[in-house]
């Protein structure tokens, strides 16, 4: 029996994408897009999308509904984050929220450390030009 990846939608995340992605690299897999606690919790594997701010992915997860199944589905089963789905996974991020005295957004807690953005001042490459990472 194929196994079920649940592609969670809280409505912050790259779906279409990240669900073709996995069609791709595992046809034989039962892929779907979780709407509910209940499909997060039968399936066996868990990829955890995000695209946007950091402080709103995380007010859109809080209100889905989900958290708390995605949770205790990080305790027994694999867990993928992407793009921002994987930032979500450490324990805060330095982006601020709107209307907040904290300079940093609580996250999921699931990987110690925090979510940093790369100083970038002062990289220059040999000719002078500012050190760029190819993505």
């Amino acid at each position: 029996m194929a196994q079920t990846i649940a592609i969670v939608d809280y409505g912050m995340g790259n779906l279409r994408s990240v669900y073709q992605a996995f069609h791709h690299v595992a046809p034989d897999a039962n892929i779907l897009i979780a709407h509910n606690p209940e499909e997060i919790i039968s399936a066996e594997r868990v990829v955890l999308p995000g695209q946007g701010a950091m402080p709103d992915c995380m007010k859109h997860l809080q209100e889905s509904g989900l958290l708390e199944a995605l949770l205790d589905a990080a305790k027994d089963k694999p867990l993928l984050g992407v793009c921002v789905g994987e930032q979500m996974l450490f324990d805060q991020s330095a982006e601020e929220r709107a209307n907040s005295s904290s300079a940093w957004t609580p996250c999921l807690g699931l990987i110690p450390g925090e979510v940093r953005r790369f100083q970038s001042a002062g990289k220059l490459q040999s000719d002078g030009s500012v050190y760029k990472v190819p993505h």
